[in-house]
């Protein structure tokens, strides 16, 4: 799978929103998708992102994106479905769901952990992915062939000293997409995974590991193969996994 090859055209006229789309894995996966054929729908929390990554898309002649400012932190169900309304009407349909945005929190003892913090980034994390996903599951019902991804972390497989509330989010991840995945068994025409990006070269990456020599990890568009795989026809009939993109 890490060495994937695309076909071109893999995700032509497919509709496929992305969290956390403003920078990093996000804004790599947005272009990626775009590239490959599909309408992007780039939701994040600061529009300036958003407006260069559209930006981009828009100067590689790739099909025009749409734009979702929202801040996953503050968001009520009445907010999502809200934008479940506004995409059913625009779109009709959901062909993707890539479920990227996190908060990293703090790198600290669970005795000492701020709950606030704990709260904002299990908010983010697992809460608002939840909400929005279920907000959007009719919308993904009304596609031939749609995919959802979460993103879980290889500290959400294995608990490590130090690593708090994203940890205990990307458990819940893990958990949330296997559930689904079980629930929507029965509809070949949609699958749900989880991948793990593994060290990459992020804004993430470098918070968490300040000492660490950036150089020495991918960079988001080099991890993109198993991304466009599990998003694009070739992956269809595989669901309730979770694979490392490295």
């Amino acid at each position: 799978m890490y060495d994937y090859q695309a076909a071109e055209n893999l995700l032509q006229d497919k509709i496929i929103l992305v969290t956390g789309a403003g920078d990093g894995i996000g804004r790599a996966a947005a272009l990626s998708f775009a590239a490959h054929g599909a309408t992007v729908i780039l939701l994040g929390r600061t529009e300036a992102k958003l407006n260069q990554v559209y930006d981009e898309i828009e100067a590689a002649g790739y099909p025009q994106a749409a734009i979702i400012p929202l801040n996953l932190e503050m968001a009520t169900d009445t907010d999502f479905d809200r934008l479940a309304a506004l995409l059913e009407e625009e779109f009709g349909r959901l062909d993707g769901i890539l479920h990227n945005a996190s908060l990293l929190g703090l790198r600290t003892p669970i005795e000492s952990y701020d709950p606030i913090t704990w709260q904002q980034v299990m908010q983010v994390n697992v809460n608002s992915t939840f909400m929005l996903t279920q907000a959007l599951l009719s919308l993904t019902n009304a596609s031939a062939d749609a995919s959802i991804i979460f993103t879980s972390s290889g500290v959400g497989r294995t608990g490590k000293a130090f690593w708090g509330a994203y940890a205990v989010s990307k458990f819940a991840t893990e958990g949330l997409m296997q559930v689904l995945a079980d629930e929507l068994d029965h509809n070949p025409n949609i699958r749900v995974n989880a991948i793990n990006p593994g060290a990459t070269r992020t804004n993430m990456r470098a918070s968490a590991y300040p000492a660490e020599n950036p150089e020495s990890n991918p960079t988001p568009e080099e991890i993109m193969p198993a991304y466009l795989y599990l998003m694009g026809r070739d992956s269809r009939g595989t669901t309730g996994k979770s694979i490392d993109a490295q």
